[in-house]
């Protein structure tokens, strides 16, 4: 059953004082460029033009990470500052403002966070469902009274490391992976409960099962059919799994090895309605066709860490200190 997670009046007082003042960030009208568009192939002219300018929306993160678009057209961004434990918001005409502060973990001084706020973000449930690194757990926050509510917080009876990147299937199910990198000492820490760095899926029901014990997941996520899961593997490069009618794994392959064709690096990763994968890779953001040839890459001057096919057409990308953007063609799949 879940629960709402216990939060101390300290930090019930700093998210009340941060909504209510929501100080605006660096954000300017007319966008700095600081990256470009590479053309691999011509198939990359059905999703992007070679000639649109990267820009530069938003600055001041201290580590930005998992955007999502809410609403339509004329809707709004959510990040999370991983690092910062905030959530901000942006949108074109109201700029930038902390959304939610904390976003994550709410108690008391801890010595076994490396970072305490949200990673990944989703739309699902109702709400807004997060890889809650600093609760270690996945939760859902209300859009409207930012009430949270935990999802799932352990495994065979034993805490989760800190859940970080989520993709939502069709029938309710949710899919995340669960590096360590929200806790001290990240793969060596030793406040590590689990055997593994899993990938999971939780049921509609909020029933957990493993996808895979082996993989050192980051990003994750589904083919338009549901029946494809990919995932960032920092040990190979980025894996994929067949998946029956009920969500579960049926074969495991290698969709792109680092080894085999020099592309490596990936974080989160995101589906277009047509299958091509946009993943963070350390050239920027590789775009992958559903059989694995990179047709284009994203270039920016720093890393970019996620990204989110927005229903403003433009894809959206963390990275580093601040939130960039390039105009697409290309659209998110609706599930």
């Amino acid at each position: 059953m879940s629960q709402a997670l216990p939060m101390t009046r300290r930090g019930v007082a700093a998210s009340i004082l941060t909504l209510a003042a929501a100080p605006a960030l660096a954000e300017t009208k007319v966008y700095p460029v600081v990256g470009k568009v590479e053309r691999l192939d011509p198939a990359l002219d059905a999703l992007v033009d070679a000639d649109t300018p990267v820009e530069q929306v938003l600055d001041g993160f201290t580590w930005s990470e998992g955007p999502v678009w809410v609403g339509g057209r004329d809707g709004f961004l959510l990040v999370s500052d991983v690092p910062a434990n905030k959530i901000l918001r942006w949108s074109p005409s109201a700029g930038g403002a902390v959304w939610l502060s904390p976003s994550g973990y709410a108690g008391p001084e801890t010595n076994s966070l490396r970072e305490a706020g949200s990673n990944g973000l989703i739309l699902a449930r109702g709400g807004l469902v997060v890889g809650d690194s600093g609760n270690r757990c996945v939760s859902r926050i209300d859009l409207k009274t930012m009430k949270k509510t935990v999802l799932a917080a352990s495994f065979e009876g034993k805490r989760l490391n800190s859940p970080n990147d989520l993709v939502l299937a069709r029938d309710g199910a949710i899919y995340f992976t669960d590096p360590p990198w929200g806790l001290k000492g990240d793969w060596r820490s030793p406040y590590r409960q689990t055997d593994c760095a899993g990938v999971y899926r939780l049921g509609a029901d909020n029933s957990l099962t493993i996808i895979d014990r082996t993989v050192e997941p980051n990003g994750i996520g589904l083919s338009p059919d549901g029946r494809t899961l990919y995932a960032t593997d920092r040990k190979s490069g980025w894996v994929a799994w067949d998946l029956d009618a009920k969500g579960a794994p049926t074969a495991r392959r290698q969709f792109v090895d680092s080894a085999a064709t020099g592309v490596g690096g990936g974080d989160g990763l995101k589906v277009d309605r047509a299958g091509n994968l946009w993943a963070s890779s350390k050239d920027g953001i590789s775009i992958f066709t559903p059989a694995g040839k990179r047709i284009g890459i994203i270039r920016a001057d720093d890393v970019i860490s996620n990204c989110e096919l927005a229903a403003d057409g433009h894809l959206y990308m963390s990275s580093n200190h601040r939130v960039i953007r390039v105009r697409i063609k290309a659209r998110k799949l609706a599930v």
